[in-house]
């Protein structure tokens, strides 16, 4: 499984996200993450629904919808038919994590689950097998430009543990916080697969370069195949 890089467009130029999408696509982006925050479950309020359907007519790339929000049953049909191809919902408030899962799966998206900082990967352990990815945040969700949580690092590899034990393989780990070219090949050794950034990406002003060489610091972190002896 390679790596698959999803700026994060809450770093971006909220006045300009058609351009900021362009340009990280035109770097080598593979999924666009979008961050909705309801000033609720998390400290700020952010997007909702109509932004989805505009970047959806604007995006080449898949929309990686992150629902920081404390209700999401109520709305996950909404950002389906808005556009998003993955959504992820935090355990920490649902308590029919298991419904929710394939209720996500049922409208054609791939269904993910999040882990707060303080959430162990246990709380997962009764939908590991049936999730499409799983969502670690190395920072505590609700505003961008946080520094990297250190022990997240080892809380990837008792996910990607957790998710093999549960026979999906398949699923990769996806890691949202403070990711830029100094850790980045870190979660990748951990099994991270899915790197979320924003401020690496959008605050340097030139976010086609620097997701060209946050992807590239990734995928060097990928473990090489040995060939096949003959």
């Amino acid at each position: 499984m390679s790596i698959q890089l999803a700026p994060s467009i809450l770093s971006a130029d909220f006045s300009a996200l058609g351009a900021a999408v362009a340009a990280v696509e035109r770097g080598g982006a593979d999924l666009i993450h979008v961050d909705v925050m309801d000033g609720h479950f998390v400290p700020n309020i952010t997007i909702g629904v109509p932004v989805v359907q505009s970047l959806k007519r604007v995006a080449t790339a898949p929309l990686d919808v992150h629902l920081m929000i404390s209700d999401p049953d109520r709305y996950i049909d909404a950002f389906a038919h808005a556009g998003a191809a993955m959504i992820s919902v935090h355990v920490e408030v649902l308590p029919h994590l298991h419904r929710t899962v394939h209720a996500l799966k049922a409208l054609g998206v791939k269904a993910g689950v999040v882990l707060n900082p303080s959430t162990p990967p246990a709380a997962i352990s009764e939908v590991a097998g049936d999730v499409d990815f799983v969502l670690v945040m190395s920072v505590n969700p609700g505003f961008g430009g946080q520094s990297f949580i250190a022990r997240s690092t080892s809380k990837v590899a008792e996910v990607r543990a957790l998710l093999d034990r549960a026979g999906n393989a398949s699923a990769p780990i996806e890691i949202d916080g403070g990711i830029d070219q100094d850790n980045a090949p870190l979660v990748v050794a951990a099994g991270a697969r899915i790197l979320v950034a924003g401020s690496a990406i959008f605050r340097g002003g030139d976010p086609e370069r620097a997701t060209r060489e946050l992807k590239a610091a990734a995928l060097r972190a990928l473990p090489s195949t040995a060939p096949a002896s003959r």
